[in-house]
């Protein structure tokens, strides 16, 4: 099984978001059974609750189950996870130090827009402060990398739908 982390700063906005655009995708290619996914962020400002409203709001409005409470990035993440994604440099910068503290100095954590092509070393906005529009936003960059992003696991580990 292929686990993969989205990691944002306080798990309520783009990196909810994003697994549940990921187990859209793979349920569509009925690879759900190849897959682990799960989001977490690397502030503890909201563990233990829901994703925000506009979120949800959002997910919704694309058909997309969100079943998620708010959890904090920890150590058997980097041994558990084959792939951690990061949505903006500040969170990269956490995971790469606390992937050092851990000893897993071995474990790659990617740019979530590192997947395509025009928007590497881009940053995922973080639409907390902003009204439902960056929602949006962030959904069509998030739908745009993990299709990509997907595309490339799937040419690594052979798998074909």
């Amino acid at each position: 099984m292929i686990k993969v982390l989205f990691v944002c700063l306080g798990n309520i906005c783009r990196s909810p978001l994003a697994e549940a655009i990921f187990n859209h995708k793979v349920k569509e290619d009925g690879m759900q059974s190849l897959f682990f996914c799960d989001s977490a962020g690397t502030s503890d400002f909201h563990i233990g609750e829901l994703p925000d409203e506009r979120t949800l709001k959002c997910a919704l409005r694309y058909n997309l189950p969100l079943n998620h409470r708010g959890r904090q990035v920890n150590r058997t993440d980097f041994r558990d996870f084959d792939y951690i994604l990061a949505m903006d440099e500040n969170n990269l910068r956490v995971l790469n130090n606390l992937k050092s503290r851990y000893g897993f100095d071995e474990k790659e954590v990617h740019l979530m827009r590192d997947f395509v092509e025009r928007s590497k070393g881009q940053s995922v906005p973080d639409p907390y402060y902003g009204g439902e529009e960056g929602f949006e936003e962030i959904y069509q960059i998030l739908d745009e990398a993990i299709e990509n992003f997907l595309k490339q696991v799937k040419a690594t580990h052979h798998l074909y739908a």
